[in-house]
């Protein structure tokens, strides 16, 4: 208890305000702070001195100083004369700053110097700091435990400002335990009650924290579209709060990874990282980094993410927080994996970086799929009998669905570990990911020759992450969902190749990519319904089978497979087309610099690849076009074999016939028309657009109407400028005049227009994390309802767009259906940069005379 003379002291309530005030106002607070410590410190006041110095710390801590948090904090602890409740308080604050700059272990050692000088109340307080140790440090059960304890202590004090800061701050810490965890409901329960405590007691800086929170909490509830309107409203909130604002980019990037969304993940990292190191956040930025490097092995560096696993391996060890080194090991070893050669060796280390993720039970699932790593490396260097070892410990407690009873391949014995018990065995292999476990089943049929096995363990396996993709609408998170699956289905359609015939690839295409494809084209497609609709075209769909780039065609009652170029020569054939365009475009208003001589011969080198050995079999027949890969940024038109040649580009058989389906109103089309700023020619553009409609109108080139114009088009053009990026296709956008429409902005729309038509540079990108659904805006726009999009694959100069959009729109008005007239339109204007996607062979009005009716062969082969 406090005697009297302390609280009569004017310095110490002075400097309990200025303590209190670094909760709303640190900037203040800080002032406040220095002018109180020199007063205290002329009068010999000790605990006024180290309130002052403890609200100084608190308000550095808030402006993101965690280095002169804790500098002050010490100096309260050493303030001579200052009672020891006074410097068991200042401890108490240490506790989280101590466990920010990356010592949780040393955290809880302060928390035990402080706990037997503080009041009830305050060891609640205590509590809610040494949970956040205990989460860092992987107990998570401990620390809910201490939040509980604390939470019911402070539900019935006294409702102080400080009491109600401390009630919730520990539902928020509660709440982020929870969600490590992935109890996402109690997770939204807490943060929901810190964030109304917070706003009614007054306290911005708690309520900003549970805000932050919620794009994390969203991304992990499957809501994508909304976690990035959470981010956008939590990035406003904390502008001017450095250290707040990384952390929470830092765990937004967690969940968007843990979401199968590398990219965007690797977007918000870029600003968390340098941020953390700024602030000395070293707890946070140890997490960072760790999921940078996942990040990177995802996106393809495994050099870079080798480095900086290390990095991080290094931190956490210094950090004492050993149970995310294996986190960090498994990433260091699959770089490994990508980068050396496999050796005998390094298959031990596989199998050791198993046993330590699966150690303590915390990362099963990646054991698993570290322990089928193993057996794959191991089959490589034909050890045979330590990849059925592996296998084995994968896929001894399988069963088969419905039946109760294990599956195995002819002649397969169940085994077990007799020194381990049947209920832990059980417990462990329920946490094996589904995909993995028939993955393995697959493998261990394959050894023993067991094919239709081998084929049923795959079709199983993908059944079911087909039913784990069924619970997302968000096209996005469907296929980034499906990325769990992607290594099983690689290998069943490896099987396919090896052992059937044309029609048994093509299936095992569409099957995964079915698995793969927006909500309402996730149906198989049957061949017979696929020729059907193909009349007189030809379908082509391109799949990988290792190194190798193989193509299925359809055209009429045949179904051919061929074996096309290497993977790699396409996809550097295509990197220099994508160059030889853009150069060609560049040049087109100097004659002296024309590369059309270019763009000949690297189009002609493409064409070997990937058409020769099929141009026997195509002829003259429109195409639809089912790429993979690289092929998805390749502009189709500049290939001299397919100029003036319809051509439809689809993420697969199925989304082409499903987008064929919609229904078309009786009369003209309803046209809506945009223009975006700082184009010379894009209001004319839009004139003479809608001058070819008779039910045309423009609308303003905004965010808002541009989306009310998707709800009633039937038509919608949008001249302006496109933004791709390659890592982050959800942030992908057209410029308007208020900013930027972004791919993500469709996420919620209901309804989208017909056809689609985006005169602008590089708005026909797109990343294919999973062939199938390919993202970015062309394949939003066609996830949301559209049967067609026409979109530029590389920049175009506005004369250029402008021309070519011109002459399409003239043509479609009179009755050609959007492929043919984008590929007359471009064979007379020699502009090969936009692409049609979707089903564009449908026309929008009764054709007309033209002479354009009939075959491909029939428009023009070059530009006049």
């Amino acid at each position: 208890m406090r005697d009297t003379s302390e609280e009569l002291d004017p310095l110490v309530a002075a400097a309990e305000a200025a303590m209190l005030r670094s909760l709303v106002d640190p900037g203040h607070a800080m002032h406040a702070g220095r002018v109180v410590l020199a007063a205290a410190r002329r009068t010999g006041s000790s605990d006024a001195a180290a309130i002052a110095l403890r609200a100084m710390a608190l308000a550095a801590r808030e402006l993101g100083d965690l280095e002169g948090a804790e500098r002050h904090l010490r100096q309260a602890i050493a303030t001579p004369g200052a009672s020891r409740e006074r410097v068991a308080q200042a401890r108490l604050s240490l506790v989280t700053v101590r466990t920010e700059r990356g010592h949780p272990v040393q955290a809880l050692r302060v928390a035990a110097l402080a706990w037997a000088y503080l009041s009830p109340l305050d060891r609640a307080k205590l509590d809610t700091q040494r949970a956040v140790a205990l989460a860092h440090l992987g107990r998570l059960q401990e620390a809910v435990a201490a939040c509980d304890r604390a939470l019911r202590a402070l539900a019935g004090a006294p409702g102080t400002l400080d009491n109600r800061r401390f009630l919730a701050g520990g539902l928020l810490n509660r709440g982020l335990v929870h969600s490590y965890r992935g109890d996402w409901n109690a997770a939204m329960r807490d943060l929901t009650a810190c964030l109304q405590i917070s706003q009614h007691a007054g306290l911005r800086h708690l309520a900003r924290l549970s805000a932050a929170n919620l794009p994390f909490l969203a991304v992990r509830r499957g809501d994508i579209a909304e976690a990035f309107h959470h981010y956008r409203e939590a990035e406003d909130t904390l502008f001017g709060y450095p250290e707040r604002l990384a952390t929470m980019r830092a765990d937004f990037a967690g969940a968007l990874l843990a979401a199968h969304l590398p990219g965007e993940a690797r977007a918000m990292l870029d600003l968390a990282v340098p941020d953390l190191e700024t602030c000395g956040a070293r707890a946070a930025l140890a997490e960072a980094r760790l999921k940078l490097a996942q990040v990177e092995l995802l996106i393809g560096d495994p050099h870079r993410a080798r480095a900086v696993a290390e990095q991080a391996a290094g931190e956490l060890a210094a950090q004492g927080r050993t149970s995310w080194l294996p986190l960090a090991r498994e990433v260091v070893l699959r770089s490994r994996l990508a980068l050396e050669p496999v050796t005998p060796a390094l298959v031990a280390e596989l199998i050791a970086g198993a046993d330590e993720l699966e150690d303590g039970g915390a990362h099963l699932a990646g054991a698993a799929a570290l322990r089928l790593v193993a057996a794959e490396a191991a089959l490589s260097v034909d050890d045979h009998p330590t990849a059925s070892a592996q296998l084995a410990r994968l896929t001894r407690h399988a069963e088969l669905p419905g039946r109760g009873e294990r599956w195995a391949p002819a002649g397969a014995r169940l085994t077990s570990l007799a020194s381990e018990p049947q209920a832990r065995q059980l417990a462990r292999a329920s946490q094996i990911p589904v995909p993995v476990r028939q993955h393995a089943l697959a493998m261990e049929a394959a050894l023993q020759e067991d094919i239709p096995g081998a084929f049923l363990a795959v079709r199983d396996g993908l059944v079911e992450v087909s039913v784990q993709v069924e619970t997302f609408a968000d096209p996005s998170l469907r296929a980034h969902v499906a990325r769990a699956g992607e290594r099983l289905a690689a290998f069943g359609l490896g099987l396919a190749v090896r052992a059937g015939g044309p029609c048994d690839v093509f299936e095992w295409a569409e099957r995964w990519r079915a698995v793969t494809a927006p909500a309402h084209a996730c149906a198989l497609a049957d061949p017979e319904r696929v020729r059907a609709e193909l009349g007189r075209r030809t379908l082509v769909e391109f799949v990988v089978d290792g190194d190798s780039l193989l193509a299925v065609m359809i055209a009429g009652e045949r179904v051919v497979l061929r074996r096309l170029g290497a993977v790699r020569a396409v996809e550097e054939a295509i990197v220099r087309l994508r160059y030889a365009v853009r150069r060609r475009s560049e040049a087109r208003e100097r004659p002296d610099l024309r590369r059309d001589k270019d763009l000949q011969i690297v189009a002609g080198e493409l064409e070997q690849l990937v058409f020769r050995p099929l141009a026997a079999d195509l002829g003259d027949a429109p195409l639809v076009v089912v790429p993979v890969g690289a092929l998805h940024t390749l502009p189709w038109g500049a290939l001299p074999f397919l100029r003036g040649r319809p051509v439809s580009v689809a993420a697969s058989a199925a989304s082409w016939v499903r987008a064929r389906e919609g229904a078309r109103g009786a009369g003209p089309p309803a046209v809506a028309a945009a223009a975006g700023p700082a184009l010379a020619h894009a209001q004319a553009e839009v004139a003479h657009v809608l001058a070819c409609h008779p039910r045309g109108r423009e609308v303003p080139g905004r965010t808002e109407p541009v989306l009310n114009a998707l709800a009633v088009a039937d038509v919608l053009h949008l001249a302006a400028h496109g933004v791709f990026h390659a890592r982050s296709p959800l942030v992908s956008g057209i410029t308007l005049e208020d900013g930027s429409l972004m791919a993500y902005d469709l996420l919620n729309v209901t309804r989208s227009p017909e056809l689609v038509v985006l005169s602008a540079c590089n708005s026909g990108m797109s990343r294919t994390p999973m062939e199938g659904a390919p993202l970015g805006l062309p394949g939003t726009f066609l996830a949301k309802g559209s049967s067609c999009v026409i979109a530029g694959m590389v920049p175009v100069q506005d004369e250029a767009a402008r021309a070519v959009m011109s002459m399409f729109h003239e043509l479609v008005a009179a009755g050609q259906p959007p492929d043919a007239a984008l590929a007359h339109a471009s064979a007379k204007t020699g502009v090969y940069e936009f692409t049609c996607f979707g089903a564009g062979d449908r026309p929008l009005y009764q054709p007309v005379a033209t002479g354009l009716e009939g075959s491909a062969t029939q428009l023009d082969q070059e530009p006049t």
